[in-house]
């Protein structure tokens, strides 16, 4: 037993060891073949004789610009957030672990071919190196970096992981031995931040170009920009996920490729059969008897300054790890969330020559969390829906748990990238997705519903959707400029359906005395034209009133228990629903509120819609206090196409970014690649550093720089260049 512990907690004990000499000296040598270029706005361009020289000088350019970030990363996909933030992390580690296997990471490492292997330990060495000459930042847990830690994530999403709908309180209801049932948690909810992804086609450009708009919307700070570059053909610019190595949203010389969050279904819930005995537990299975498979799990735990440990014993079937218990019934997970391919083709897919060469890498298949919106110097623009799409029986409800006795219930292989849902160079001359149906991804020319089964597109449409197809319509002849003008459309499409709702109520009410409190707001929102700004009163009205609808709306599917209801769909139920009291109540409920905190309601937006970036914690700090920018943007929510989730915070009465927009750069591919960008803020992590806000004006105005691509261009623009070291 006392083997068998160490073991077990052998993963969490942090790597204090003093690299050796010869491994030093190994890493200076290869740090003299590197160079690092930091350009006017901070932005690292890395430059080496090998591709593992760019992968090391990359890593080793993160830390300088945010560590802890990097460190976070990997404190999360290693299941050990509980040694930093105690039993509030508990079952999120205990999730990770269950999914996610150090044991076979490390063998994938170890048969990695020997490219990929040479790749790894530049990303280890690169990291280590940066801690070995900077004695003073202090890791949390992570003394050294392992090279096979990349294939604990291995794409560079936001939400890589696809637990079927499961959440950390079914594993919390399960393994904490609670015989009551919470029940299964249903599909999630909509994505009201998202991202947005635009393709240009040789007919809508003025050029006669290509263009491809990148517009992710995550927390703010998830991703730094970067440009690595090598002399064995890398060449490749954009946004990296702290601490991976590959670029994950981005452009080489010949074509660029927007990732969009996927609900294409990838992992499902099978409903097993258990039998329970002394000798422990069986399924059944076609009319065998099997095992259950039992693992010990042990988690280490903050806890009054000091760590203790917490043994799970776990269960995993044939399907998977067994996640929750529904009427009696447990629920093994099958799900794909991290492989070696994929993480082969994160990386190949940066080095793709034009469209030929970039479906070749989609044909790897192992891309399980994206969508992709793809444009290339030819002229030719793509978009695909997932990539990783088991097939499955097409007259089962996959969105329900199925019958895991039976082998008819099981995956059968793979289908094809061609079979998938697709666009190619449509004849309307552009492509969207804003993590919304497939089918108007392209007007008229999009995929049909009706040839795909329903597990390959459960995404349904939602306001940002709407507006993608309506904007990117009515243009022609766009520039890199018209473009980033049109990925900016103010209009916020979901008040179309809400503030006529709310105009309707208000006309019929019968209590003369809110009726007239309320002529002033309502002639208000009569007048407006959906579209935001920092002026505008209309905005902050409508926004603040719109959140608190957002709950019954949301709810508004929960008559469908298992089948996804998009945010449209929702909305129109809502509103046919609704009695005037639940739309005109709320109203009132704002008045008061900006009234009580601001002295008045009549509050333009940009007065309490802020921008501020004063701390370098993950988790963010604000204050009232402090200097902050006005933003006249709302959340995509409200079918903004550009995202700035904003919050309000105790203590703090203006509203402050979380989220949204946050690297966004438009491209233009041709002869030579034109490219202009944006960062929420700034480079750096570090708030003494200029680099830290000197984007944040621009932000708050969508402004974009000139990307500086070309090394000729680079050299004109030089703020710092060395060797990793110096």
């Amino acid at each position: 037993m006392k083997h068998l512990l160490l073991c077990l907690l052998l993963p969490c004990i942090s790597f204090a060891q003093n690299p050796a000499q010869n491994q030093i000296h190994q890493w200076e040598q290869q740090a003299k073949n590197i160079t690092i270029i930091r350009d006017n706005w901070g932005i690292p361009h890395i430059y080496g004789n090998t591709d593992a020289d760019a992968v090391f000088g990359l890593l080793y350019a993160q830390c300088e610009d945010d560590f802890k970030r990097v460190e976070m990363n990997y404190i999360e996909k290693l299941g050990r957030l509980s040694e930093v933030n105690g039993d509030a992390d508990l079952y999120n580690d205990l999730l990770i672990r269950l999914l996610i296997d150090t044991t076979e990471a490390k063998a994938d490492y170890k048969k990695a071919e020997p490219w990929l292997r040479t790749l790894l330990n530049a990303y280890a060495d690169g990291i280590n190196y940066y801690i070995l000459k900077h004695p003073d930042v202090k890791p949390l847990l992570i003394k050294k970096f392992q090279p096979w830690y990349p294939l604990l994530w291995t794409d560079g999403s936001i939400g890589a992981i696809n637990t079927a709908g499961i959440s950390t309180i079914d594993l919390k209801n399960f393994y904490a031995n609670d015989t009551a049932s919470i029940g299964l948690a249903k599909p999630k909810e909509e994505n009201l931040s998202g991202s947005n992804g635009f393709a240009i086609g040789p007919s809508k450009s003025a050029s006669g170009n290509a263009m491809l708009y990148i517009n992710p919307h995550v927390t703010f700070y998830f991703r730094p920009e970067v440009h690595a570059v090598s002399n064995e053909g890398l060449n490749v610019y954009g946004a990296v996920t702290w601490g991976q190595f590959f670029i994950y949203q981005g452009f080489n010389e010949h074509c660029g490729w927007m990732h969009t969050s996927s609900d294409v279904d990838v992992a499902d819930l099978y409903a097993e059969k258990i039998i329970k005995s002394k000798n422990g537990f069986s399924y059944a299975y076609n009319n065998k008897v099997l095992a259950v498979k039992e693992k010990m799990i042990a988690i280490q735990i903050l806890q009054d300054g000091k760590i203790r440990s917490k043994m799970f014993k776990t269960y995993f079937t044939q399907h998977g790890p067994v996640m929750a218990k529904r009427n009696g019934q447990w629920l093994a997970l099958k799900s794909y969330n991290r492989s070696m391919t994929s993480l082969i083709q994160s990386w190949k897919r940066t080095k793709a020559n034009g469209f030929e060469a970039y479906k070749k890498v989609m044909d790897l298949k192992g891309n399980t969390s994206n969508n992709t919106v793809f444009a290339d110097d030819k002229g030719n623009i793509a978009y695909w829906h997932g990539n990783f799409v088991p097939v499955r029986d097409k007259t089962l409800n996959w969105a329900k748990p199925v019958d895991g006795s039976k082998s008819a219930t099981e995956w059968q292989g793979l289908h094809k990238v061609e079979d998938i849902v697709h666009v190619y160079n449509p004849e309307t001359g552009w492509i969207q997705n804003c993590n919304s149906t497939p089918f108007t991804a392209a007007g008229a020319n999009s995929p049909k519903k009706e040839n795909y089964p329903f597990y390959m597109s459960p995404d349904g449409e939602n306001f940002r959707g709407i507006n993608a197809v309506k904007v990117l319509s009515n243009e022609s002849s766009l520039t890199l400029d018209k473009l980033i003008a049109a990925g900016y459309d103010t209009y916020l499409s979901a008040f179309e359906k809400l503030v006529p709702a709310l105009l309707q109520a208000y006309d019929k009410l019968a209590d003369d005395s809110i009726h007239h409190q309320l002529v002033e707001p309502i002639g208000i929102l009569k007048s407006w034209d959906f579209r935001c700004g920092e002026s505008s009163v209309a905005t902050t009205l409508a926004v603040e009133w719109g959140q608190k609808l957002l709950p019954k709306i949301i709810a508004s599917g929960d008559e469908d228990e298992y089948q996804y209801v998009d945010q449209v769909t929702k909305t129109d139920r809502f509103i046919s629903k609704a009695i005037p009291a639940d739309l005109i109540a709320p109203l009132k409920e704002v008045l008061d509120e900006l009234s009580g905190k601001f002295g008045t309601w009549r509050m333009p937006w940009g007065d309490i819609n802020r921008f501020q970036r004063i701390s370098s914690d993950i988790n963010q700090k604000f204050s009232d206090d402090k200097p902050s920018l006005p933003v006249a943007f709302t959340s995509s929510a409200w079918g903004m196409l550009p995202s700035y989730a904003t919050q309000y915070f105790p203590g703090i009465k203006k509203r402050y970014g979380t989220g949204g927009n946050s690297f966004i750069c438009a491209v233009e591919f041709g002869k030579k690649v034109k490219a202009k960008s944006l960062l929420a803020g700034g480079e750096s992590g570090d708030p003494l550093s200029k680099h830290f806000i000197d984007q944040a004006e621009m932000y708050t105005k969508g402004k974009f720089k000139d990307v500086l691509f070309y090394k000729e261009d680079v050299m004109k623009h030089v703020e710092r260049k060395y060797h990793p070291g110096e």
